[in-house]
């Protein structure tokens, strides 16, 4: 009690960025890291934990809320009729398959320019969402043959898993350049986040088992107090995000979704160049 005393404020902070990572990841078919990533590694900062556990810490324990927030989004769009399941079959085990490489390779990957190309990638998928007349689709094309699925869908994983995101904001843009319609890309991209951070958890428990200087009660790099508190709040919120994008016009919805990539993207672009 004197901890939650002492502490409320920051308390209150993971309630709150669980919420809106829950909401957003419903809304938008992603997983939320975006949110939770930062807000959990300025709470661990602020609680005077060093930086490289911090920052860890946040990472791993973001990706097990998105599993949350992706199994709750996901039954919410099915139950609506949205998702494409043949798709989300064929491409789950190799967008696995990325985010395990992804996980192995964090350590010597330049991340700066992996985090420039995915910046410069999302700024022009933001710019045709918000501005070209035909809202950004290229060519309609099936993402199911085997040429389409094998190096999407590894990429989405392999990229997503460097940069700590859920693979939806990826998966929506890949399917709807290739011409699904907004709904159902959404619908199925929200399934794709449990593909990326069920592989990451596992590599960040296993690899802080041995860490020192943790935030109290952390299985590896995972939190398991700020886990349940994000969690909790990310499973009420996913399926009201969700709910909302079933009644919003796709028009409308998908001007939402590129001016989340846009912030999205400028955020990670100011983080690399004021680092």
């Amino acid at each position: 009690m004197t901890f939650i005393a002492e502490h409320w404020v920051l308390i209150a902070a993971l309630l709150a960025a669980g919420f809106a990572s829950g909401f957003a990841g419903g809304l938008f078919g992603i997983g939320g890291g975006v949110i939770t990533t930062p807000a959990l590694y300025a709470i661990f900062h602020l609680l005077g934990y060093a930086e490289g556990p911090s920052l860890k810490t946040a990472i791993g324990t973001s990706l097990a809320v998105i599993i949350v927030t992706s199994i709750r989004s996901l039954a919410t769009h099915h139950r609506a009729g949205h998702v494409d399941g043949e798709m989300l079959r064929h491409w789950a085990p190799w967008i696995a398959g990325g985010a395990g490489a992804g996980g192995l390779l964090a350590h010597w990957a330049p991340a700066e320019l992996l985090t420039i190309v995915f910046a410069g990638g999302a700024f022009y998928v933001a710019y045709r969402r918000l501005f070209a007349k035909d809202r950004g689709h290229v060519k309609t094309v099936s993402l199911n043959r085997k040429r389409m699925k094998i190096p999407l869908g590894f990429g989405t994983g392999f990229f997503s898993s460097l940069m700590g995101l859920g693979g939806g904001a990826m998966g929506v843009m890949v399917m709807t350049l290739a011409g699904r319609s907004m709904h159902q890309a959404i619908a199925t991209a929200a399934g794709f986040g449990v593909a990326v951070a069920a592989p990451g958890v596992l590599g960040f428990i296993l690899s802080g088992l041995a860490a020192d200087a943790l935030p109290p009660l952390s299985l590896g790099y995972v939190n398991l107090p700020a886990f349940a508190v994000m969690a909790l709040m990310a499973g009420i919120a996913a399926p009201w995000g969700a709910k909302a994008a079933h009644h919003l016009d796709a028009g409308l919805l998908s001007k939402g979704f590129g001016l989340y990539v846009l912030a999205a993207a400028g955020a990670l672009a100011f983080d690399v160049f004021t680092s």
